[in-house]
């Protein structure tokens, strides 16, 4: 805890420019707290994941009521993912435990190198949103979701389960791609909605388990929400006037460069 002490404002500030950027474009924090945790401060990759995904809890939550109120959740599908990611979360957990891949050597490499193909695979659904909302449309008016999409939905909750409890990343910009193509004629708000109520959860399992795990620093913890909490609140109010578009390609950009960092 002590080595973080010193950091307290510089976390904050992280905390607040992470914060802002999610407000603005709904996806980035565990995409890019993540990384800037073990790239630039040198956190241990698995303290890093920990830590960020009760993080993500906390920021998520706040946002689950906001669409909450505004009736933008689609609580069935919620319910879809959860039955799928929460057990995977468990296994993933248990199977971490088990190899004693928060302290052991070898961990750093696994977890680095899941992080930076996560990060590659969000980095390609925020380029190729339009087109993929564009085919949605169209298979939308060719006859509607398959028939096994309850099925497919607890699938990629599953798949994202163990993505996220890994990399702590994919609950926002891959989670919504899918929704995306499971529910194509599902309003874009309610797909949001969706996807950041069941990241509670989800985050929420994961993270008490690395804490279980002794890979969650507390103080950490709150010097990231110190700073997130406002730049979360003005980055939402700032949506409305920056180009949304623009700013998903610079946050691509940025999620490809570390990535292929993290993977080469």
């Amino acid at each position: 805890m002590t080595e973080f002490a010193s950091h307290d404002l510089l976390y904050s500030l992280s905390g607040f420019v992470v914060g802002l950027l999610v407000g603005q474009t709904g996806v980035g924090g565990g995409s890019l707290m993540t990384p800037l945790l073990v790239l630039l401060f040198g956190v241990h990759p698995a303290t890093a994941v920990g830590t960020d995904l009760l993080y993500a809890c906390v920021t998520k939550s706040v946002g689950t009521v906001v669409h909450g109120r505004n009736k933008t959740v689609d609580w069935q599908i919620v319910r879809r993912l959860a039955l799928g990611s929460v057990p995977a979360t468990v296994v993933t957990l248990l199977v971490m435990s088990w190899f004693n891949l928060s302290s052991h050597g070898g961990a750093n490499r696994l977890i680095a190198g899941v992080l930076g193909v996560a990060l590659l695979l969000t980095a390609v659904s925020l380029v190729l949103r339009s087109r993929i909302q564009a085919v949605a449309a169209r298979f939308s008016r060719g006859g509607g979701p398959p028939r096994h999409t309850a099925g497919l939905t607890v699938a990629t909750g599953a798949v994202l389960g163990c993505l996220v409890t890994l990399s702590s990343v994919g609950a926002g910009a891959l989670g919504v791609t899918a929704l995306l193509l499971l529910y194509p004629r599902l309003p874009a708000a309610r797909i949001v909605g969706s996807d950041i109520a069941h990241a509670v959860p989800l985050t929420l399992v994961a993270g008490m388990g690395h804490w279980w795990l002794g890979s969650v620093d507390g103080g950490l913890l709150i010097a990231l929400l110190a700073g997130s909490v406002p730049g979360i609140i003005l980055g939402s109010h700032l949506s409305v006037r920056l180009p949304e578009t623009a700013l998903r390609m610079i946050l691509a950009a940025v999620l490809a460069l570390v990535g292929g960092r993290l993977v080469f």
